[in-house]
Order: structure tokens, then sequence, then C-alpha cells
């Protein structure tokens, strides 16, 4: 008999599958929609304004200083 040592070969690594639009699509809008409700929440007053007057601030004035944003 004889005492050979078998050799054992590692498979390729597998390559990674890039994930399918349906996964990534629903957290791509969900991460645009909070984006802009920062923004409203945080920007929307002054020279960015999106509306003129003070319609959204006084919407989100609350939340703003939740969120510690200076208002006043």
């Amino acid at each position: 008999m004889s005492d050979t040592a078998a050799v054992q070969v590692a498979a390729p690594p597998a390559i990674a599958a890039p994930l399918p639009l349906r996964d990534i699509a629903p957290w791509t809008i969900f991460g645009l929609l909070m984006l802009l409700a920062l923004y409203f929440v945080g920007v929307e007053e002054g020279a960015t304004a999106l509306f003129s007057g003070m319609y959204v601030h006084e919407f989100v004035h609350d939340g703003r200083h939740l969120l510690g944003f200076p208002c006043h």
C-alpha cells in the first residue's frame, strides 16, 4: 500500500452577484425622502427657500427645536 497524501484543491472564491434593483430601490427612495424631509425641517427658509413666505417654517417649527436646529 502506498501512503500518499490526498491533495485538496480549494474552490475559487465565489463572486458576489450585484444586488437587484428591486432590493436597492426602496432604500434609495427612503433615503431621498429623508433628505427632503431634513431639508424642509432644517434649511427651508431665507435664500434657499423653495416656497416664499414662512409657511414651511411655521409648519415644522417645533420639529426644528426638537432636532436642535436654530431658528430664532
